[in-house]
């Protein structure tokens, strides 16, 4: 079969697919998020006094918290049937719940109305598109230099793998890619179609790829994959499952399988590694799925006596693939 650059891929070749986290592992917050909340009300007039991140910490907490009891993996199972809209609704309603428990609390019983007079639909879209973007959050300092590295890599053609397949498995919605994007990383259109197109299910990213072009895109992608950085992006509530749940990373796997279509044979050897920040979620969930895994360090707690491989930065990785067995 041949490769982008007409180079003949043997048929033993093979095919690493690379996955990472996002949130806590590529990006974080550019700054704690009940500062970005109550920042953002304070500018649609909201009191400074009566609307504190210490007050929305906690209001935050406990709202996400019941919402997520009520409507597990952002609503995913009532959008399929047709009774609910999915995570931007879902994240309405947390927005709207947080300043209400505040706002409701300062009310007390000397100064009666209903809190979400003073809701503004305004605001509520305002927090929805600062968290969709570079305005909430910021890459660490180590995943630019990481992917300007890997670019390098995937043209090599000078190790053991001839294919490098990248990949994100997050706990999310669908504002991951916008997220990504926005952060100056360049993002393929893959994502996990579980149960049902994750272009008809009801979400913040708007795509429409009819059956034609996505099988243009598949084709293609051998020479798309040298200019990406990530080439799909699998989110909890497109894949049906949360981490540490096998599925999700099932649904990578064999999401990368059509990723990798171009360049497959029968003796096509497959290699699958994942590196997050979360011992449990990532590291130990990977490892149970049959992954390689490596647990990346970003809050400086070492987890050595429960024999996780571990990182203290993202370019120590880059140092391990290039030397990668």
């Amino acid at each position: 079969m041949a490769g982008s650059a007409g180079r003949l891929i043997p048929a033993s070749s093979r095919t690493l697919l690379l996955t990472f986290d996002a949130f806590g592992t590529l990006f974080h917050p550019r700054l704690p998020v009940p500062e970005q909340y109550a920042a953002t009300a304070h500018q649609f007039g909201l009191s400074r006094t009566a609307v504190t991140p210490d007050k929305l910490e906690t209001a935050f907490r406990d709202t996400f918290r019941a919402q997520s009891h009520r409507y597990p993996n952002y609503g995913r199972a009532e959008a399929l049937r047709g009774q609910y809209g999915g995570p931007r609704q879902w994240w309405e309603e947390v927005i709207r719940g947080s300043f209400k428990r505040v706002l409701a609390a300062e009310n007390g019983e000397t100064r009666p109305g209903d809190p979400e007079e003073h809701i503004s639909d305004r605001m509520v879209e305002a927090l929805l598109d600062r968290f969709a973007g570079s305005e909430g959050y910021a890459l660490f300092d180590d995943v630019l230099p990481f992917f300007r590295r890997m670019r390098k890599l995937k043209a090599a053609h000078k190790w053991s793998f001839d294919r490098i397949i990248v990949g994100v498995i997050s706990n999310s919605d669908d504002r991951v890619p916008a997220v990504l994007k926005s952060l100056g990383l360049t993002v393929g259109d893959m994502r996990a179609d579980q149960d049902r197109s994750s272009m008809d299910l009801p979400g913040f990213e708007g795509r429409s790829i009819n059956n034609d072009a996505a099988e243009e895109h598949v084709k293609d992608h051998a020479d798309r994959n040298l200019d990406l950085d990530i080439d799909m992006v699998i989110t909890s509530y497109e894949a049906g499952q949360s981490k540490p749940h096998r599925l999700i990373f099932d649904v990578a796997r064999r999401q990368a399988l059509k990723v990798a279509r171009p360049w497959l044979t029968s003796r096509t050897k497959f290699s699958s590694v994942h590196v997050g920040d979360d011992l449990k979620k990532d590291a130990q969930a990977a490892r149970d799925a049959g992954w390689e895994s490596y647990l990346l360090l970003r809050d400086h707690v070492s987890y050595n006596n429960l024999d996780s491989k571990e990182l203290p930065d993202l370019l120590k990785f880059a140092d391990k693939l290039e030397l990668f067995p």
